[in-house]
């Protein structure tokens, strides 16, 4: 640890996640334990043709009350934090002169200025840029996804003219929250990398990428709305907190803020340094999608695998970035989906817990252990491919959709366990199938180490280990992703030389899940065949 406080004793940070739902502040002390956190949930608004938006003006104000209510909690004053970091989803931002918002769809509403990750207006301007066959797809998997922010900013050129004219800045959301924090417009190699197809290790952009998609635009200004100076993940900007943004956060002005990540990153971060091995480990962030994340030294290439991006999570290493599109996402679907699900959600309500807690108690409860859950949608019948809204990896296929096999006419308790206990099952498979992709291609993984809030119950972890074969390993913070942008924090705050000493001081691990063998080992790899087969038939129908 350096003894380079800039705040003169200041000895915790401050993490700041702005997710799909809601903003989230955590405070935390130097060796990584929270102690408090605060949350404000922001409006998602959908649209007819996979519209999904959002406001930064009340994002930013929700991160806001976050982290006033946080330090009001933890009892802390100002002057004993560190630094801040902010991660968040990776939303494309879109700001007239002076910062004021811009209306990015058909609503006219200007507050409505984010393009939310989730949303597909931009499936058709994806397409067309991976008919390009573009060398820069290269470090996309192969094929480039209609959530990065090109086809976005292609869909905007095409359908929304004098909205991309004026923008005066296109931010990805965390990129948006750092500048709103700082006055400074430096982009996080992260992001820009990790979204927008920035070459980290070249340290350009690759201007022939633009003219050939159609946005030569952004080329012939020399980036300047998109950015033109990167850094890396948790470098100081500007002179802190500007005097404004320290007033609306309760900080003080020039309190260090730390260059931000994805919010999947900062999950990353916040979890695969606890052993000390980051490249050893892949991080699986298991919330309302789920994100994969893989460090090697040099670069991998990976067929429908994001990357390999430079310096995007670990300083000086690679990184491969998979996932599922809905991975949470899709339990909850699936869930909605049986006759007694309202009855379902009651009784859990009533009990004091969700949906998906009841069930696992009650699958445990009715297999006597958490391996031997698999029975029970083995003996239903059950086999889900839980592609709901796409294949982000290993096929990068926008078009896939969920299978699921074996439905009867059930409509009590036992068969709703069976089903959840099929979908968690799925999302197992998918995850296998990203680390059998990346092993064949030279990244190969000892454990997963996982957070997210989906994957905090016991039986779910359990579940993913017998799925895939692999140790799962939980980390002490409840919070990793809040826990990963409060380590960013911490380094531009001065109190570690950088982010592998930040990762390995403020991070351990809690928990190992151990993959089961024998009889349930053989079960698993029988449904892995079937759930592979079920993919392929949906394709070959499709």
């Amino acid at each position: 640890m350096t003894s380079n406080n800039h705040a003169g004793g200041a000895r915790h940070t401050v993490g700041v996640d702005v997710g799909t739902g809601s903003a989230r502040a955590g405070i935390f002390d130097s060796a990584g334990r929270m102690v408090a956190s605060a949350k404000h949930d922001i409006t998602v608004f959908h649209e007819s043709g996979a519209i999904v938006e959002q406001s930064s003006t009340q994002i930013w104000n929700a991160v806001c009350q976050a982290v006033k209510e946080a330090l009001a909690q933890a009892a802390i004053s100002p002057e004993q934090i560190a630094g801040i970091g902010f991660d968040a989803t990776c939303s494309l931002v879109v700001l007239g002169e002076g910062g004021r918002p811009l209306p990015v769809g058909p609503s006219e509403v200007a507050e409505r200025d984010i393009i939310v990750w989730m949303d597909h207006r931009a499936v058709e301007q994806a397409e067309r840029i991976n008919a390009t066959g573009h060398d820069v797809l290269r470090f996309v998997g192969g094929k480039i996804s209609p959530e990065m922010e090109t086809p976005k900013l292609l869909w905007l050129l095409e359908n929304r003219p004098e909205v991309f004219a004026a923008a005066w800045q296109f931010f990805d959301l965390t990129d948006f929250l750092t500048w709103r924090a700082t006055d400074d417009l430096s982009r996080s190699t992260c992001t820009v990398t990790c979204k927008w197809t920035y070459l980290a290790h070249e340290q350009r952009w690759d201007e022939s990428y633009f003219r050939t998609v159609g946005l030569g635009v952004l080329a012939d200004e020399g980036f300047a709305r998109i950015g033109r100076t990167m850094v890396e993940p948790g470098t100081p900007l500007g002179s802190g907190l500007t005097p404004e943004a320290a007033a609306q956060l309760g900080l003080r002005a020039g309190t260090a803020v730390a260059t931000g990540v994805i919010d999947a990153h900062a999950g990353g971060i916040g979890t695969v340094g606890a052993q000390g091995q980051p490249e050893a480990c892949l991080a699986y962030v298991f919330g309302t999608s789920s994100c994969t994340m893989t460090t090697t030294r040099d670069p991998v290439f990976v067929p429908g695998v994001w990357g390999p991006y430079y310096a995007a999570m670990v300083p000086g290493t690679w990184l491969n970035e998979g996932g599922q599109s809905v991975a949470g996402a899709a339990i909850e679907r699936l869930l909605t989906m049986h006759p007694l699900a309202a009855e379902a959600a009651s009784r859990a309500a009533s009990e004091g817990q969700s949906l998906p807690t009841m069930l696992a108690g009650l699958a445990v409860q009715a297999a006597q252990s958490e391996s031997g859950a698999v029975r029970l949608a083995h003996d239903a019948g059950l086999h889900v491919v839980p592609e709901f809204l796409g294949n982000r990896a290993p096929f990068a296929d926008p078009h896939a959709r969920a299978v699921i096999a074996g439905l009867g006419m059930e409509t009590d308790m036992e068969s709703l366990v069976a089903l959840y206990v099929a979908g968690i099952g799925s999302i197992g498979y998918g995850l296998r199938q990203i680390i059998e992709v990346q092993a064949q291609a030279g990244a190969p993984i000892e454990q997963v180490v996982i957070s997210g809030g989906a994957g905090r119950l016991d039986l779910v972890r359990q579940l993913l280990a017998d799925a895939t074969g692999k140790p799962v390993l939980a980390t002490h913070a409840e919070e990793p992703v809040l826990l990963g942008a409060a380590m960013l924090g911490a380094v531009a705050g001065g109190l570690y030389e950088n982010a592998r000493e930040a990762m390995a001081a403020m991070s351990q691990i809690s928990k190992v899940y151990v993959p089961a063998t024998g009889e349930i080992a053989a079960l698993h790899e029988a449904r892995y065949r079937a759930f592979t087969q079920l993919q392929d038939v949906a394709r070959a129908i499709r």
